[in-house]
């Protein structure tokens, strides 16, 4: 164990030795001061990593030293220790942000239990996380083995993305690796799972298969309509799983979860295809024949989702539903004055929908902007990003706002993203789309053992352009590179958040279920 310094300040600091040498023999270094000035002083000269204050102090008093101590050195945790129970003084010293609070008399193992959780936490609790981990390990590889249904392979996803966060939280970099090699792992046995089911899931009119991007709103949305509850339906485009987990405790705060539950999306795991199908209802070569003028296919020119409002009044209509609705597209530039007028316009909505597609932003600036690729190097800091975005968003404004009001919210994206990093050689022509996780063309050249091949597109309900084209997905971390300038473009893009293949990330995303905690 490093050698913890602390600073011990009390009048009484005489009566404290028995517990300074108990302290001690636990291999602590302990200074001690009998009032608080002192105790200020030796902070502006001296490291501590944990200083106890008493709260009553003739001269300077405890909460006064606090905030000295705190306008000097703001990180170091302060325990202050007092003879009152009062309230009003407890709130004093809380909100002069202090780490403990204990009442005296105090015991030894106050002392070190308070000291093993302000300071030596993150070192336990990555000792822990690393040892719960390795005992896992085993298990979550033998359930990847095992996964046979979508609902298996949600639970593997979860468990995956829960031992993620909680090594990244542990600060400890030993068993990264190793995670990595498990999700990779796991992401080739999708990647199989998804070969040998998807075409068949969309013969199956049961429960065998996953629900859906066109089942989102039938099963999600229009159930809580049907209860007479009003809805606001929030899609955050690209936002994956672990990145929901990371702004989940800022919803905790104004709202219920009621529901958290994890959908696929369909192929391509792209936007034009995804989101128009979760706001129609229907799979894309649906859309293609029965609203030609509202699909645009790869090949051609022209904002692919310009017509997401009308496709949803489609499926309304379809429905029989009679709901009016207020739909928002948001490029995450709002100003303070249009997320009044958006609130105006909520309130007076059976079902809102708000899209935002900032996370998209992101991942595509990744890729083209050297200063992004620093700020998001690895996932850590790609969720680090996502964070800071929504913390100071207009939608967080916005929620807070809505979470005085008696109403649900359903919060979903379209689909994922991978960082993706082995190139898989493929040739086209011209009319090939451009993106590098799937293409759709006639006469494409590939290895057909590296990706998965959709010769018949109308089996997948996928749109065919022409006669001949065909549909290839690329799986786990691969991305499309063409012939011509290898070498160049496979270095550009490695390391890069793709979509529109075939992995846990892209293909199992979020679709969350809220209420107003009013």
């Amino acid at each position: 164990m490093a050698n913890i310094r602390i600073l011990w300040t009390d009048d009484e600091i005489d009566l404290l030795k028995p517990h300074i040498i108990f302290l001690e023999h636990k291999g602590y270094e302990v200074h001690t001061t009998t009032n608080g000035q002192d105790a200020v002083e030796k902070v502006k000269d001296e490291y501590f990593d944990i200083i106890f204050l008493d709260e009553n102090m003739p001269g300077l008093s405890g909460l006064e030293a606090l905030m000295q101590i705190k306008s000097i050195k703001p990180n170091i945790p302060v325990v202050m220790i007092t003879k009152s129970e009062e309230e009003d003084i407890m709130d004093e010293a809380i909100g002069s942000k202090m780490a403990d609070y204990l009442i005296k008399p105090v015991n030894p193992k106050q002392i070190l239990l308070s000291i093993k959780k302000n300071v030596e936490q993150k070192r336990l609790i990555s000792q822990q996380t690393t040892s719960a981990y390795q005992s896992e390990f085993g298990r979550i590889g033998m359930q990847i083995n095992d996964s046979f249904t979508h609902e298996e392979w949600k639970e593997v996803y979860r468990k995956l993305i829960y031992w993620e966060l909680e090594l990244t939280a542990s600060d400890n970099s030993a068993l990264d690796e190793i995670l990595k090699m498990q999700k990779s792992e796991a992401n080739q046995a999708f990647g199989r799972f998804i070969q040998r089911n998807y075409s068949d899931w969309f013969g199956k009119k049961s429960n065998e298969k996953p629900l859906f991007s066109p089942d989102i709103f039938r099963k999600k949305v229009f159930p809580l309509l049907d209860q007479g509850k009003k809805v606001v339906v929030i899609l955050i485009d690209n936002l994956r799983f672990d990145q929901w987990r990371i702004i989940s405790p800022f919803f905790d705060e104004y709202f219920v979860t009621c529901e958290e539950d994890l959908f696929f999306s369909i192929l391509p795991t792209a936007t034009m295809y995804a989101r128009n199908a979760i706001f129609a209802g229907l799979m894309p070569s649906e859309i293609e024949r029965l609203f030609p003028s509202y699909w645009i296919n790869d090949d051609e020119e022209g904002n692919k989702n310009q017509f997401e409002q009308e496709l949803f009044e489609t499926q309304l209509q379809r429905l029989g539903r009679k709901e009016k609705f207020y739909f928002e597209k948001n490029t995450g530039t709002k100003s303070g004055k249009r997320t009044s007028e958006s609130l105006a316009m909520i309130n007076s909505a059976q079902l809102s929908i708000l899209v935002y597609n900032f996370i998209d932003m992101i991942s595509h600036a990744r890729t083209e902007m050297e200063m992004i690729r620093e700020l998001a190097s690895d996932e850590s800091a790609y969720r680090s990003i996502t964070l800071s975005w929504f913390k100071h968003s207009p939608l967080f404004e916005l929620l807070k706002e809505l979470s005085s009001q008696k109403l649900s919210i359903v919060l979903l994206t379209d689909h994922g993203t991978i960082k993706v990093s082995n190139p898989v050689k493929i040739i086209g022509d011209r009319n090939t789309n451009t993106n590098l996780r799937y293409k759709v063309g006639k006469n494409l050249n590939y290895n057909s053992k590296q990706i998965f091949e959709v010769s018949h597109p109308k089996q997948i309900y996928l749109p065919s352009p022409n006669v001949s084209s065909s549909y290839v997905f690329a799986l786990n971390e691969d991305f499309f590179a063409y012939p011509n300038n290898y070498n160049y473009y496979a270095n550009y893009y490695r390391n890069t958040f793709q979509h529109g293949g075939i992995s846990m990330e892209e293909m199992m995303v979020p679709v969350v279920t809220l209420r107003s905690k009013e």
